[in-house]
């Protein structure tokens, strides 16, 4: 009898056993897993900030020397160097030696108002820069304010650096006209 028991229990073990193994089968076969990747490429903006003299030569890396008063060329355009149109803002930075000034400290720029706008201390492109195009000039010249520069600036390098930035305009419109609402502009 002792033996009937014993071969009762391995049955019933076997059969626990094949009932495990099913049911995890089962539940394998209904709780399946899959990954899916999905590449989302972005288009790349790049451009070229041109500086160039009226001659048409790049403007010198080294500099210019002046003299309070002088008006110095510096022609500065930027091009698309991409496959997609963009936006497109710039703004000035002026310093000498480590220290940061306003525009009027030093300098006087003739901007080209007619297609640069200036907002929140930006000049705003107002069209689209269009793959392998080319924008009108910022500015042409550069003058130095004579009654601003004066002997405490001697010996000092003055700095003029044009910063600039720019976001697509491929789904991303504008309503009003003005460049700078569009969505994307990086933050300072």
């Amino acid at each position: 009898m002792l033996g009937k028991i014993k071969i009762k229990i391995v049955i019933v073990a076997l059969i626990a056993i094949l009932i495990t193994l099913m049911s995890q089968a089962t539940l394998a076969y209904y709780s399946f897993v899959g990954k899916s990747t999905n590449v989302v490429t972005s288009g790349n903006i790049q451009f070229l900030i041109h500086e160039t003299t009226d001659q048409g030569k790049e403007f010198p890396e080294e500099g210019v020397y002046i003299v309070p008063g002088n008006v110095v060329s510096k022609k500065v355009s930027i091009e698309s160097d991409c496959g997609h149109p963009f936006y497109l803002r710039v703004k000035m930075l002026y310093g000498v030696e480590s220290q940061e000034l306003s525009s009027e400290d030093c300098f006087k720029l003739n901007i080209n108002e007619e297609y640069w706008k200036l907002h929140d201390g930006w000049y705003y492109y107002t069209g689209i820069v269009n793959p392998g195009e080319t924008t009108p000039d910022v500015f042409s010249h550069v003058e130095i304010v004579g009654s601003k520069v004066d002997n405490s600036y001697l010996g000092k390098t003055l700095t003029l650096t044009v910063k600039a930035q720019a976001v697509q305009s491929e789904n991303n419109p504008i309503t009003d006209g003005n460049t700078y609402n569009a969505s994307g502009w990086p933050a300072e």
